[in-house]
């Protein structure tokens, strides 16, 4: 775990600093954005990039980024509020959103995969690899669109939209169709462990010593087949949060996805790249669960 936790380092520098040179190293002129058709003050565009620090080398930038970081102050939007304050209310939205999301997934794609991954070749087989293809073909944004017409207007079984009420029952829409696509890629998977986990030794063997098949299933063969669909879960966390930004848009949730579409719109640098460093972190963290997760679920893996 230690060996992991100092991987992050370098990891996290380099993925900040591609970030930064990406996002401050593209042409245009941030306080151009500011003023719109008229021309700048000459004045003010001094004292902006004074401020923001745009008139120094990017590597010089970067170091004061990385200041901030450790002190917590990811500078301010161009209206003069904090970004940790945009933060503070935008996260607890996506990270409800996430969580809503990925609990579909544990609790719908392992389940479906594991069925159909024990009745390889039947119809139930058959119905859930055409189902999930066909999830996997629609566009999340239509799929979106869909669900909260015939969900949300038509039938009425949840909110449309969610606006400034961010509540656990307003993000199940959105939380379902942020979870439609990566539920697919799950039971897909999961399908696919257990049938190539169906023919191995131990679980021969453990036919042969007449163990029971509910000991068989849930702890020889489910706890081998999940290690592909934890590296998944794992992954697909960060991904949640940083790729709900179609959802969130058609949603109107005001969550970190909408916050950085908004903020790209707007030239405001400071809080997209403050944004993403989080969700690397993000990433980071998750990739370090998986890791440790890994050990619990072969002890093999122990041993390494």
């Amino acid at each position: 775990m230690l060996r992991r936790l100092l991987q992050m380092i370098p990891v996290f520098i380099l993925a900040t600093l591609l970030l930064y040179a990406m996002v401050y190293g593209l042409p245009g002129d941030a306080a151009a954005a500011l003023c719109g058709d008229r021309a700048c003050d000459p004045a003010f565009v001094q004292r902006f990039n004074e401020e923001y620090h745009l008139d120094e080398p990017l590597l010089v930038q970067y170091g004061y980024y990385l200041q901030g970081i450790v002190t917590l102050d990811f500078g301010e939007t161009f209206t003069g509020r904090p970004v940790i304050e945009v933060m503070k209310e935008t996260f607890p939205v996506t990270i409800k959103l996430a969580m809503i999301a990925w609990a579909f997934e544990v609790l719908i794609g392992i389940p479906i995969g594991l069925i159909a991954g024990l009745n390889h070749g039947t119809f139930l087989d058959t119905a859930a690899l055409l189902l999930t293809l066909l999830v996997i073909s629609i566009p999340v944004f239509v799929l979106g669109f869909l669900a909260q017409f015939f969900l949300g207007l038509r039938w009425e079984i949840f909110e449309p939209t969610v606006g400034g009420d961010a509540s656990w029952s307003a993000l199940l829409l959105p939380g379902i169709v942020l979870a439609a696509l990566s539920v697919a890629y799950i039971t897909r998977l999961m399908r696919t462990s257990i049938v190539e986990n169906k023919g191995s030794d131990y679980v021969k063997t453990a036919l042969a010593k007449g163990l029971p098949k509910h000991r068989i299933i849930g702890v020889h063969l489910l706890r081998n087949s999940l290690i592909p669909v934890v590296t998944f879960l794992g992954t697909d966390l960060g991904a949640l949060m940083g790729g709900a930004i179609v959802t969130e848009g058609i949603f109107n949730v005001p969550g970190v996805g909408n916050q950085i579409f908004r903020a790209i719109n707007a030239g405001e640098n400071a809080t997209v790249v403050s944004f993403v460093t989080v969700l690397i972190f993000v990433y980071l963290i998750a990739n370090l669960i998986v890791d440790l997760l890994y050990a619990v679920l072969d002890p093999r893996i122990r041993l390494d």
